[in-house]
């Protein structure tokens, strides 16, 4: 366990995890507080969490994934916090980078961790995911999530921020289908996000910033040495971009006058039946 003085809180927010719920779970078993924050989950995984003698599970309405991280944010009753998603999993020799972080004396207040891209149990080497990093260590103290992303949370650092050199194992692509679905849900969360912001539809670039995202991650980001794989993964996640051009134009047509200074409005508008977490 870790030393008293520098307890550590896991936290993971999720919604239909079961199958990979249980491997994040175990692999930060290591925390001295484990909470689970679930957005009504229907395949299980709340039943799971809740007959888990290590965490604490509270459910929790999604209304999107900067809400849902600052709400999971405020529950820990530690410092020095381990955010994780559902899909992660810390590797043996990560847990002994963070023990070790933790109860070092570095100044730094918050750390990166790059990840290692699972396409279903083998590997991503290329397609654009091989620097994917993310803010998972930190003080709760030092930092806040901008209000101003509902996808791709950012994290604001008040403070020193450094990168741990072990990877987070991620298991993102689970099978075709699945990583379809969430990438058309990102793709309308980045829609309203953006229509919240001002930003305006432009058939411009409904053709050119998918076509882009495709031939960059394919090609300049050596997607095409992923194989069959590489295929998949990047024109997935140009139809995101697709689906968020596509989208802002069907939100432009039915906000007569939008509040671009009020992201509730739109987030109401969209996602008051949505759940996701993942």
């Amino acid at each position: 366990m870790i030393t008293k003085k520098e307890q550590l809180t896991a936290l993971v927010i999720t919604y239909n995890e079961i199958g990979f719920i249980e491997k994040c779970i175990e692999s930060v078993s290591f925390a001295d507080e484990i909470i689970v924050v679930d957005s009504f989950s229907t395949d299980g995984t709340y039943e799971f969490l809740k007959d888990h003698p290590k965490v604490k599970v509270i459910q929790n309405p999604f209304e999107n994934f900067t809400a849902q991280k600052s709400f999971a944010l405020k529950q820990a009753k530690n410092d020095w916090v381990l955010f994780l998603d559902a899909d992660e999993v810390v590797t043996k020799s990560l847990k002994k980078e963070i023990v070790e972080t933790i109860s070092s004396k570095d100044t730094a207040v918050a750390y990166w961790f790059y990840r290692k891209f699972m396409y279903q149990k083998s590997p991503l080497h290329f397609s654009g995911w091989q620097t994917d990093k993310n803010y998972r260590l930190f003080r709760k103290s030092k930092v806040e999530f901008a209000n101003n992303k509902i996808v791709h949370e950012t994290l604001q650092v008040n403070g020193i921020s450094k990168c741990l050199k072990q990877k987070l194992t991620h298991y993102c692509f689970k099978n075709y289908a699945d990583y379809k679905s969430k990438m058309l849900k990102y793709g309308e969360l980045r829609a309203q996000e953006e229509l919240s912001n001002g930003k305006k539809f432009n058939y411009i670039k409904l053709v050119i910033k998918p076509t882009w995202k495709f031939i960059y991650n394919y090609i300049i980001r050596l997607g095409i040495l992923d194989g069959k794989r590489g295929i998949n993964v990047c024109y997935l996640n140009a139809l995101s971009v697709f689906t968020r051009y596509s989208e802002l134009h069907r939100l432009e047509g039915i906000v007569e006058k939008p509040v671009y200074s009020n992201l509730s409005n739109i987030t109401e508008i969209e996602l008051s039946s949505k759940r996701l977490a993942s």
